[in-house]
């Protein structure tokens, strides 16, 4: 699949979180797009920001089928006020991100989130009926002396991508398995052979993967959501 790259059509937001403001960049897309979509970026502890590289191929992929995509600073983060609370409080930063797409565009809403991304943002999007399809990139289960649980993942009904490197070294092989194996279908596992966490050399497959899925997943040959 040939994807599309990424236009200048980019502008600085302000987002209004329940810690302050919260920093954002807004890649515009088709007027006529079906979804609009969130991509979170990976822990602040470890410099994650929205301009990480996994983070912006995620952004490239998605905006390259023509989907808006919003990528902000977590609280404390770059020009973000705040301070960090270890996914906590990040949750409600998802929140003010998501509030911010529905009153701008309402429509329904793709996410993403690598790392810490992914943990905290499907946390806060399970179940959130804006929402209508999730991926994850390198689900974290142990790094930095953090563990990460997904409890929630049984209930979660939306449609799920997992997207892993089977050499990652904060999301091996078999703890991200016996996740995947919790979560309520429908659902898919990708393996990414040979990338490490941070998918090194590799975004190219990330990105594919990523319009293969949201294309054959809620984009018909009408151009209309295919639910099934």
């Amino acid at each position: 699949m040939e994807i599309a790259p990424a236009s200048s059509a980019i502008r600085s937001v302000e987002l209004q979180g329940p810690a302050g403001r919260l920093e954002a960049l807004l890649n515009t897309g088709k007027p006529d797009a079906p979804f609009t979509s969130l991509v979170c970026h990976p822990h602040p502890m470890g410099g994650g920001t929205m301009h990480n590289k996994v983070v912006y191929h995620a952004m490239k992929a998605l905006h390259g089928l023509g989907i808006p995509v919003l990528r902000f600073n977590f609280r404390g983060t770059g020009r973000s006020e705040g301070g960090h609370d270890n996914g906590h409080g990040e949750q409600d930063d998802v929140h003010a991100a998501l509030d911010w797409l529905e009153m701008n565009f309402r429509r329904p809403i793709l996410f993403a989130g690598f790392s810490f991304g992914a943990n905290v943002g499907m946390r806060a999007c399970c179940g959130d009926s804006r929402v209508l399809g999730l991926i994850a990139l390198g689900l974290p289960v142990l790094a930095e002396g953090r563990m990460y649980t997904y409890k929630y993942l049984p209930e979660c009904r939306q449609p799920k991508l997992f997207i892993s490197g089977d050499h990652d070294q904060y999301g091996p092989v078999a703890g991200v398995q016996s996740i995947f194996d919790t979560a309520h279908d429908p659902k898919q596992l990708i393996w990414i052979a040979g990338a490490d966490h941070f998918f090194v050399g590799k975004l190219d497959q990330v990105q594919v993967a990523i319009a293969s899925w949201v294309t054959e997943k809620f984009l018909s040959s009408a151009g209309s959501p295919n639910l099934q």
